[in-house]
């Protein structure tokens, strides 16, 4: 397991730089900007605090009612940030691990809209207010990263709960991307799908303009803060975001290799990411069209990041 533990704290290529600057505009267009934005944060905030009484009674609701419960909380909160979730592909077996790649505070929300993920997270997520208390009772796998230690303790949780049919998402990259390539994969995650036998299927998240053109304007980088993303999404006409669901497989441990299998799976889930999303320059073309009808309501993911520097890196 050393080669996770070396590589647990990647950091990114990408910076605010990499944003796309604003077009310049005459003042009609920036008036209804405004109100664009003014209208989708107060949307936000609706929704957002609507999940306070779904975290209260998380207890009482049952798994069933409370998955249901906060795949039509993510999905109303992707909506009203103007953001269009478009899945292709199949929806992943329970009990796989679901690995994509990481640019926005978008992607845990719009991963639930194909299977009921729990997310791996860092400790401190227990403390964030709201968020905190619905991320522990939707069963996230929590890890304390100034505890290296804590790795293997923290692998064999993610592995406890792929044997219990517990569907687990984790970001390989263990940092945002701005999308126009990506990042390592690293390993450690994996060995948990080795562990327990589970599928690995690859997710490649693609950020659009409404009319197909690939956009980094969702991306969360740098020192980017989460209200300057959240005024960035809100004020676009239209973000699309595009979940494709790419082939599984499951890991063989008893192979013989010439190298661990979770290195492995880590190159081969990063080769599917990189084939399916769009060319690396963001102007060059638009993605291709795509149409799916909207997957069954699942249950949500864990919590949202606050800080590009407080993005999950246990990946």
């Amino acid at each position: 397991m050393t080669d996770g533990v070396s590589g647990w704290f990647p950091t990114s290529p990408c910076t605010p730089t990499c944003l796309p600057t604003p077009a310049p505009d005459d003042g009609w267009v920036r008036l209804r900007r405004r109100v664009r934005t003014v209208a989708r944060l107060s949307a936000l905030a609706v929704v957002l605090l609507a999940g306070v009484p779904v975290a209260a009674l998380a207890p009482l609701l049952g798994p069933a009612r409370l998955g249901r419960a906060q795949a039509l909380w993510c999905g109303r909160l992707l909506a009203a940030a103007g953001v269009r979730v478009v899945v292709t592909g199949p929806r992943p077996a329970p009990g796989s691990l679901v690995v994509a790649n990481h640019v926005s505070w978008l992607d845990v929300l719009a991963l639930n809209r194909v299977a009921p993920v729990r997310m791996l997270a860092k400790t401190e997520v227990r403390d964030w207010p709201l968020i905190g208390p619905m991320a522990a009772r939707a069963g996230t796998v929590f890890l304390d990263r100034d505890r290296l230690r804590a790795l293997p303790d923290a692998v064999a949780a993610v592995a406890g709960a792929l044997r219990t049919d517990s569907t687990v998402g984790v970001f390989a990259e263990g940092t945002t991307r701005c999308g126009r390539d990506l990042g390592r994969f690293r390993p450690a995650a994996f060995q948990a799908a080795v562990d327990a036998g589970a599928p690995v299927v690859p997710v490649a998240l693609a950020y659009a303009a409404a009319d197909g053109t690939p956009d980094a304007s969702a991306a969360f980088v740098g020192d980017d803060d989460l209200m300057s993303s959240l005024i960035r999404v809100a004020a676009a006409p239209r973000t699309v975001l595009t979940v494709r669901v790419l082939p599984s497989w499951t890991p063989v441990a008893d192979a013989p290799r010439t190298e661990p299998e979770r290195r492995r799976c880590a190159r081969r889930a990063a080769a599917a990411v990189t084939a399916a999303l769009p060319t690396p320059d963001l102007d060059a073309r638009p993605l291709p069209a795509v149409h799916a009808p909207a997957p069954p309501a699942v249950p949500a993911a864990a919590a949202s990041p606050v800080r590009r520097s407080e993005v999950t890196r246990a990946a």
